[in-house]
Formats: structure tokens, C-alpha cells, sequence
């Protein structure tokens, strides 16, 4: 009875080890993520922005700011966009937004609120006459 005890705990342990080097490891590639994307926003590049943030949404791990944080910026990416009258542009940061939080639902669909506030969005602009292409 000793033995199975004894693998018992050794298993947990391990279990949990693996869990936080996991959780770990996809914190820091949000963080990565996040700077590669607010970088190519200084430099102005919309695509290599775009690209960093999305990516930090799709390492999504619950209660992390660098999700949210990476929302905020697609969403003021799509804002800037639009008051500047570039409308593709701007329906492809909602939709990108929007697309990153539906690709990563699970037992539950985190960034509801973002997905709402996209498709309310998004559907002003189509009725503004913006393109309908994009994502």
C-alpha cells in the first residue's frame, strides 16, 4: 500500500511540474508575441503588429494581461484604421480580434465581450459601404 502511495504523489508532482513549465512556457511566448507586435507598430508596419498580437490572443491562458492587453491593441489598431478612413484595414483588425478569441474556445469562451463589441463593429462599418473582404 506503501509503494502505490508513494507513486501516487510521485505522479501528482510530476503532473503538476509539467502543468506550471507549460503555463510558464506560453506566458513567456505571449510576452514575445505582444513585443514583436508592438515593435512593428512602431516601425508602422500594420501586418507585423497585427501578426504579434493575434498570435499572444491564440497563446491564450486564462487570467493573463498580455491576452487582454494584446485585445486592447487590435481593437485601437482597428479604431486608428477606421478614423483614417481605411476601412479594409480596420475590418481586418476587428476580425482578427474577433477570430482570435473564437479560435481559442474550449470548455468555455473567453473574450465574449471583445467578439460582441467586433461584431457591432464590424457590422457599422458594412453599413457605412466599407469593403466586405478581409478576414
Amino acid at each position: 500500500m506503501e509503494k502505490i502511495k508513494s507513486i501516487a504523489v510521485n505522479a501528482a508532482f510530476i503532473a503538476l511540474v509539467s502543468i506550471a513549465l507549460i503555463w510558464g512556457n506560453t506566458l513567456y511566448r505571449q510576452h514575445v508575441q505582444f513585443q514583436k507586435g508592438e515593435r512593428a507598430m512602431a516601425a508602422g508596419d500594420f501586418v507585423g503588429a497585427l501578426a504579434g498580437w493575434e498570435a499572444a490572443i491564440h497563446l491564450y491562458t486564462p487570467f493573463s494581461s498580455v491576452v487582454e492587453q494584446s485585445a486592447q491593441r487590435l481593437w485601437e489598431l482597428g479604431e486608428f484604421s477606421a478614423q483614417r478612413g481605411d476601412f479594409p484595414r480596420a475590418l481586418i483588425a476587428y476580425r482578427s480580434l474577433r477570430s482570435s478569441f473564437y479560435a481559442v474556445n474550449g470548455l468555455y469562451q473567453p473574450g465574449e465581450e471583445w467578439i460582441k463589441k467586433c461584431d457591432a463593429r464590424i457590422a457599422q462599418l458594412l453599413k457605412q459601404g466599407a469593403p466586405a473582404g478581409g478576414r
